[in-house]
């Protein structure tokens, strides 16, 4: 596996630089949020104050400030995936991976949460691979599609593309 020309299949996963959103959120339920979102800036050796920073920056970023204290067991399915977000963004990866991250939640709220994603990922300086079976959804966030089947790529193009000439 190469990222950006480097080989990093024999490099340990927590040093590749690559932030993780799973479908159902993965959160540790002993830790508040805060803790949760600063997990991998402990992991990664940051020093208590610039981590309680970053931790507040991205809280900011993804709308839930103030919310650090709260555990993850009192927050609606929205909140918990945003928690899931800014963990995965707090360490800075060069890479984002979204494994189906909204496919937990009911429709109104995936529809508000995808736009919210699309301008969240557009302002930041970060490539993101976005894996979901939800063709609204993909079509709403993504600038390129990979389209598959039968676990083989068949298809890249832009979205208008896409549904211009599918294949």
């Amino acid at each position: 596996v190469t990222m950006a020309g480097r080989e990093v299949s024999r490099v340990p996963p927590q040093r590749r630089g690559v932030g993780m959103v799973f479908q159902d959120f993965a959160l540790f339920p002993h830790l508040d949020v805060a803790a949760n979102v600063a997990f991998g800036l402990v992991e990664h050796g940051w020093e208590r104050r610039a981590r309680e920073a970053r931790v507040d920056e991205v809280l900011d970023l993804v709308g839930l400030v103030g919310m650090g204290t709260r555990r993850p067991d009192t927050l609606s399915g929205g909140q918990r995936q945003r928690v899931a977000l800014a963990r995965a963004l707090a360490p800075r990866p060069a890479l984002l991976l979204l494994d189906e991250p909204l496919s937990n939640l009911d429709r109104a709220l995936r529809d508000a949460l995808t736009g919210e994603l699309r301008a969240l990922l557009s302002g930041l300086d970060i490539q993101a691979l976005h894996v979901t079976h939800d063709q609204r959804e993909a079509l709403a966030l993504a600038d390129t599609v990979a389209l598959m089947r039968d676990g083989r790529i068949v298809q890249v193009a832009p979205p208008d593309a896409l549904l211009a000439a599918p294949c």
